[in-house]
């Protein structure tokens, strides 16, 4: 087993502990990492464009005109999609945008975008943050502590103190461990856990 180092909220090293290979240590494959995320934002498209047909539109169905005699093009009715107000041809209609992935896929994808932050250094572990209150300045300097400007904090459970304290910093989210996932583990440059989370998340990754 591969061994991480655990800090303080001083960015102090104060103890190791093992991590699992079967998770930390898989290799990494981007076409996997890259079908999970594609599938993970067509999932928050909402898919809610919406146009209404000639059978849709509030029209009366009767000819406009008679066909002959009147010296005018031939018609037909209001809602006819070459009239103004009429119905709309080939127009967009609500549709979802999901694509199915695998469980096995998904998790598979979760183990190497965590393997990846452990790979380049970009993973860190805290014991405890130790906010005694709520307040912006302190969380934000222990991150400066860590020389952290972009951060993904996953917790063990609801935090009100932390949550509360981190949500003004910009590129900074804060998520519970089972809430973990791939387009935000890639998306900010370091992933912070606090160490309960840690093992949580190994626990439900493992092989």
């Amino acid at each position: 087993m591969a061994q991480i180092d655990i800090y303080n909220a001083n960015a102090e090293r104060v103890s190791q502990r093992d991590v699992r290979d079967d998770v930390f240590a898989v290799s990494v494959r981007e076409d996997i990492l890259h079908q999970v995320v594609r599938s993970q934002l067509a999932r928050s498209r909402s898919g809610s464009a919406s146009s209404k047909g000639r059978s849709e539109v509030r029209a009366s169905g009767r000819k406009l005109w008679r066909q002959k005699g009147t010296g005018r093009a031939r018609v037909g009715p209001a809602s006819s999609p070459i009239r103004r107000g009429g119905g709309v041809v080939f127009g967009p209609t609500p549709r979802g945008y999901f694509t199915k992935v695998n469980r096995k896929v998904r998790k598979a994808a979760l183990r190497m975008a965590l393997a990846d932050k452990l790979k380049i250094g970009k993973l860190i572990v805290v014991d405890d943050f130790h906010l005694e209150k709520i307040k912006t300045k302190s969380f934000f300097e222990i991150l400066r502590n860590f020389n952290v400007e972009s951060a993904l904090i996953v917790s063990e459970e609801p935090n009100e103190t932390l949550e509360k304290s981190s949500r003004n910093i910009p590129n900074v989210k804060l998520l519970r461990a089972e809430g973990i996932n791939v387009y935000d583990i890639l998306r900010y440059e370091y992933l912070l856990f606090v160490e309960p989370a840690l093992g949580k998340v190994e626990e439900a990754l493992a092989q």
